[in-house]
């Protein structure tokens, strides 16, 4: 009888870890197809970005027959690339801090004062991202206009509006984790409310923090639509504009792909390199803030 048992838990024992390899076999053979079809059009971008218009045409999944930087340098000229970057980056970094210090004082405010006016505000915080921008895009344009602010500062006053929403409800879920003992403590040190936010309620919300920063700077980063309609006539343009403006001006007689693709390879780079230094927060912060919510 035990001999029987015993031969029968082994058997079972055997199905189970075959069982285990197959469906882990199964896991990973869909995670490779979803990682190639991930990675595709980066390839695809790459090995594109060496290569003459010709080559492109002829076969774009192919590795180009002379390795040549002349594509990438001739693409940093006509898309004015430092130029570009400079500006992109002052508009992107200064409407992630008015992003950051708004949303997180405005959750912190709500969270800690709670209350039929803190939730109603906080509600329609929440719905506000329900809101599409091209149902307020010409009014709001002509609005900023009026006030003379149909430029770069203007433009950074409008991503920060757009991207308080979602921050708010990010910061409002991670501040409920933060214990309201911390800020006593320091109220009892004598902290006055601006050194409270700033030396100990700030500290707590790194990783939410770092959440909300790469995800704006993401889309203020990459987006086109807003700086076409506000800057898109100046003399200062945004790296996509310039994108934009390259192709327009090369492209008379068709798709210049010499030049969009080592353009566009080039522009994402900065972008890249700050996600894959910051991405460990990113998954953190948003289920956290997600869940306390």
């Amino acid at each position: 009888m035990k001999q029987t048992l015993a031969k029968n838990s082994s058997t079972m024992n055997t199905s189970y870890f075959r069982k285990k390899k197959i469906d882990l076999g199964i896991l990973y053979v869909v995670l490779f197809l979803l990682a190639l079809y991930t990675l595709a059009p980066l390839w695809i971008l790459f090995v594109n970005s060496f290569k003459g218009q010709d080559e492109i045409i002829a076969n774009p999944l192919a590795l180009p027959t002379t390795l040549s930087m002349q594509y990438i340098l001739n693409a940093i000229s006509e898309i004015h690339f430092f130029k570009a970057v400079g500006t992109t980056t002052l508009i992107t970094a200064s409407s992630v801090l008015l992003i950051v210090l708004v949303s997180s004082l405005a959750a912190w405010m709500m969270v800690r004062n709670k209350g039929k006016a803190s939730n109603l505000v906080f509600m329609c915080f929440v719905a506000a991202m329900l809101i599409p921008f091209q149902a307020i895009m010409y009014p709001l344009i002509q609005f900023f206009d009026d006030l003379g602010l149909k430029n770069a500062i203007g433009l950074v006053f409008m991503y920060g509006g757009f991207g308080l929403s979602m921050s708010v409800f990010l910061y409002h879920g991670f501040v409920k984790g933060v214990p309201k003992g911390v800020e006593e403590a320091a109220t009892i040190d004598g902290c006055n409310i601006f050194q409270m936010y700033g030396l100990v309620v700030m500290p707590l919300l790194k990783s939410i923090t770092v959440t909300v920063v790469v995800l704006n700077s993401m889309w203020i980063w990459n987006d086109y639509l807003l700086p076409f309609l506000v800057i898109g006539n100046s003399n200062t343009k945004t790296l996509v504009l310039e994108l934009y403006f390259a192709k327009i001006t090369s492209g008379q007689y068709g798709n210049p792909w010499q030049l969009i693709f080592p353009a566009v390879f080039i522009s994402i780079i900065p972008i890249v390199i700050v996600y894959l230094f910051l991405q460990k927060f990113i998954v953190k912060g948003i289920s956290d803030g997600a869940i306390k919510s």
